[in-house]
């Protein structure tokens, strides 16, 4: 496990979280979570659920995904994902948004999983190099991803080969990373 990419992306979410406070005076907020249970729930109200990241005590596995594909998943993919509890986080890269995909609960992480999975088995058809994504954008036919080969995290287009290389790896991204609340 790469655990300065879990520090990295510890430091993003603080960042995330100082950003909210400083502009909304509370925690993070969202509507999207109502009445999903997750160690990151602070207070739930009929309209939205405030919360904030939590580090796992257990780092989650995803040997289930590399035995399903036949890979072995880049280190700095499971360092990614498998370290905290954390809702979604909307950010900017180079002016771009997007929206750091995480874990919510030990609940949501099979439904990751399975995306995962799904995603690999389409770019193993098309026989594209894998992917594993961790940003959504504006536009659903792109998505942020890591590469499984490099390590490098790109901006990619779903069932196509268009790929551009937007940091050298997922701890030189996050640093650039601007927290969008």
């Amino acid at each position: 496990m790469n655990h300065s990419v879990s520090r990295a992306l510890w430091s993003f979410s603080e960042r995330f979280v100082d950003a909210w406070h400083q502009k909304h005076g509370s925690k993070p907020q969202s509507d999207a979570y109502l009445d999903l249970e997750s160690p990151c729930v602070v207070q739930e109200t009929d309209e939205v659920v405030i919360w904030q990241p939590i580090q796992r005590e257990e780092l989650a596995d995803f040997s289930n995904v590399e035995d399903g594909i036949g890979i072995s998943l880049h280190e700095d993919i499971k360092s990614f994902y498998a370290g905290q509890y954390c809702g979604d986080m909307a950010a900017r890269f180079d002016g771009h948004s997007l929206e750091i995909i995480q874990v919510w609960s030990e609940e949501d992480l099979p439904r990751l999983q399975e995306n995962m999975l799904g995603h690999l088995l389409m770019q193993k058809r098309l026989k594209h190099n894998p992917t594993i994504f961790i940003a959504a954008t504006d536009d659903e036919l792109d998505v942020i991803s890591i590469c499984n080969v490099s390590g490098e995290v790109i901006k990619e287009r779903i069932g196509t080969k268009q790929r551009m290389v937007l940091a050298p790896n997922i701890e030189a991204f996050l640093e650039q990373l601007e927290p969008e609340v």
